[in-house]
């Protein structure tokens, strides 16, 4: 399982994927003209700081709140530094995290056996 996430999780950030080629061709023509490089800033930072918020909102309900504040995080990642830093640490805490619980569910699985 820990295998599949990590392979998912390179495949996502391969510069190759359809995806990425669409958002980089965009950011290469909003690029092209500075006035529109403020509303695109302002509306990434809106909608990313939006996101978190209905994730905080979500987080004592059941569902997934977690996963919508690291969604605007990445949101927010795409445009801002600091966020982008904010999300590859957390990426590294939820990794080790899942090794760590992978590994401590195999020894519980070969104890008992």
């Amino acid at each position: 399982m820990s295998e599949h996430l990590s392979r998912d999780m390179a495949s996502g950030n391969d510069p190759r994927h359809p995806v990425r080629r669409v958002l980089r061709r965009a950011r290469t023509w909003v690029d092209g003209h500075p006035c529109l490089l403020f509303a695109y800033r302002l509306g990434v930072g809106l909608l990313g700081t939006i996101i978190i918020v209905i994730g905080v909102v979500l987080i004592p309900l059941p569902g997934p709140g977690w996963l919508i504040v690291f969604l605007g995080l990445a949101v927010l990642g795409t445009e801002f530094a600091s966020a982008r830093r904010v999300g590859a640490f957390l990426k590294r805490i939820v990794t080790r995290a899942w090794s760590w619980w992978q590994g401590r569910r195999e020894r519980r699985v070969s104890s008992s056996a």
